[in-house]
């Protein structure tokens, strides 16, 4: 897959305070077209919009933009695009959806990242903090839009992530949140099963595995007894999983949790520990 170019991303976020410095007789003002990375300065004109180096747009595009509260729209010769995919392997739309930060990966209706109180970026960080720092290969099974591998890369000798979807990448290339994914030394992408692809690594190959899988009703193999074998093996003496389950004030989230523990335990890692502000717990071989 090439490197993703820059291309300019807007959402409601931007576009609402566009419109207000508009509306207060403003003929410049600070925005960002990178979702909240950076800023600069553009030029606010009777028909639009003007951004330094990435176009125009006009006021009813920006418009548009402010109207749709959950997409983000990418800049492509002074037109817009909705960032969205879909995918033709699980038959599931998927998009991109604002927050006040990093944004969010929405597959079939569903956010992929928690977002209450927390922004995708810092839950994603507080997983691979459960474990950091890191001395050594750190596996990450489930990519996608590349916040945890990123997280996990600060501190590890390399990260191996692992993305079952080969549509989500797609969506990520046009997020600049998670442009470094695709190019970052120590981050290696794999496309497959972590369920398949796991099994392939030798025994005691990583120091750390950070698990987020999905849903158990998206997918249950990854809460298996038969996964948790292989990652324990994949595991140097010592090593550690932080497993991501959910709230665990919810009562599914318990229910799960205490399930998850269980098979943790079966598998035969010897330690196992609740990590509530991250949503998960950290197993240790």
């Amino acid at each position: 897959m090439t490197t993703p170019r820059q291309q300019p991303v807007l959402s409601h976020y931007q576009a609402a305070s566009l419109i207000s410095a508009q509306k207060d007789g403003q003929f410049s003002t600070i925005t960002s077209i990178d979702l909240g990375m950076s800023q600069l300065s553009a030029t606010l004109t009777h028909d639009g919009v003007e951004f330094p180096g990435a176009g125009k747009l006009s006021w009813d595009q920006i418009q548009k933009i402010n109207s749709d509260k959950n997409g983000c729209f990418i800049i492509e010769n002074n037109s817009i695009r909705a960032i969205r995919s879909f995918s033709e392997s699980t038959g599931r739309a998927m998009s991109l959806m604002p927050t006040p930060g990093a944004p969010a990966l929405i597959i079939a209706g569903f956010p992929m990242h928690r977002m209450k109180n927390i922004t995708p970026y810092e839950a994603s960080k507080a997983m691979a903090d459960a474990l950091a720092p890191f001395y050594g290969e750190v596996l990450d099974t489930a990519t996608g839009l590349g916040y945890t591998a990123l997280s996990a890369a600060q501190t590890a000798a390399q990260v191996i992530t692992v993305e079952f979807d080969d549509a989500v990448p797609e969506i990520a290339m046009l997020n600049p949140w998670s442009r470094a994914l695709f190019t970052h030394d120590k981050i290696t992408r794999i496309i497959g099963d972590s369920f398949e692809v796991i099994k392939d690594f030798p025994s005691g190959k990583f120091c750390g595995i950070i698990h987020d899988p999905p849903t158990m009703s998206l997918a249950g193999d990854l809460y298996s007894g038969e996964f948790y074998k292989q990652a324990i093996r994949v595991l140097r003496p010592g090593g550690k999983m932080f497993h991501y389950i959910a709230d665990p004030s919810s009562s599914s989230g318990n229910r799960t949790t205490q399930g998850v523990i269980r098979r943790l335990h079966d598998a035969g890692f010897k330690k196992v520990e609740s990590r509530p502000s991250a949503y998960g717990v950290v197993a240790k071989k």
